[in-house]
């Protein structure tokens, strides 16, 4: 009975993939997939939230097939609601999902870097929080970059793709270097090698080196990164040559985790030189800032303000 009953349910989801079901075996199909997502019950403790897997699901699907915008979103549920099903029957395989520890790693007004147990070496920037397993022994090898910015430089492995987590946005990748930076208003991703596939809420993206992904209100956008961002502000020395105040303030607000707070939009365009060591304090950088230019930033909590 069970496995008659597996059997027509995969035949079903695959006739309906194919588009060959006829109105009323996708109404039935629809009823049953339907009734057993709202009626199942979901262990959160085992398999996580139901809705964040439901997504998962969609994106990952979305992610293998080019036909993007003639897919229908109601599979998702399918996909999860047949999941359920065929657990609550016994008779689908446990999902691969992570038991390792669960660490949690956090910068206070110096960035810092972290070594993950696959080699990838994560720099986070200062006020920033970044979480990920003890060691990898799943699938795909997941992290979540919780607050702030950091760059990540991911070992190569094919077999188990790297994802951060970072808001709504996702960042998948095999192996490559790049920048996240999550605020509350939007999410970039910058790159500086390799691929990097990012989606967001039925969108995604493919970026190639310079490439930028910019994540804000729930639209996702692909440009050209500016030059000066495309390196390891976290891990090396910096010399920004008659560069405006503008993107010196852009790099110190990605390295140091702050905002800033000035009173005319046209100190911006000052130009001016500035160095700034890899393991220098914001302060020491704004003393240099206030020297050249005679302006008055002072540092407050996570706000840089201009006196």
């Amino acid at each position: 009975m069970v496995k008659r009953i597996k059997h027509s349910l995969e035949y079903l989801i695959d006739k309906s993939l194919q588009k060959k079901t006829s109105e009323a075996e996708e109404n039935l199909l629809n009823d049953f997939v339907s009734n057993e997502y709202k009626n199942s019950n979901w262990d959160e403790t085992a398999m996580g939230s139901s809705d964040e897997a439901s997504i998962n699901i969609f994106e990952n699907i979305q992610f293998r097939i080019e036909k993007k915008k003639t897919f229908n979103p109601f599979l998702k549920y399918m996909a999860a609601a047949s999941i359920l099903f065929l657990i609550g029957l016994g008779v689908l395989f446990k999902p691969s999902i992570s038991t390792a520890k669960q660490l949690t790693f956090k910068t206070l007004d110096i960035p810092k870097s972290i070594q993950l147990s696959d080699g990838s070496k994560i720099y986070l920037a200062a006020n920033s929080l970044f979480k990920y397993p003890e060691k990898f022994d799943a699938d795909e090898r997941k992290v979540s970059l919780l607050k702030g910015n950091a760059f990540f430089e991911v070992a190569k492995d094919r077999k188990h793709p790297f994802i951060i987590q970072s808001g709504d946005l996702k960042t998948r990748v095999v192996g490559t270097s790049f920048h996240i930076q999550l605020s509350k208003s939007k999410c970039e991703v910058i790159v500086v090698t390799g691929k990097v596939n990012v989606a967001a809420k039925g969108q995604n993206v493919d970026l190639v080196p310079n490439e930028e992904a910019l994540f804000t209100e729930n639209k996702l956008t692909k440009q050209m990164a500016e030059k000066a961002y495309l390196v390891n502000w976290y891990n090396t020395d910096i010399t920004l040559n008659q560069t405006t105040l503008k993107q010196v303030i852009a790099i110190l607000q990605y390295k140091y985790g702050i905002s800033f707070e000035y009173k005319n939009d046209k100190v911006l365009d000052m130009r001016l030189t500035v160095f700034i060591k890899k393991e220098a304090s914001l302060e020491s950088v704004l003393e240099q800032i206030n020297y050249i230019t005679n302006l008055k930033f002072k540092v407050y909590d996570e706000i840089v303000k201009e006196n």
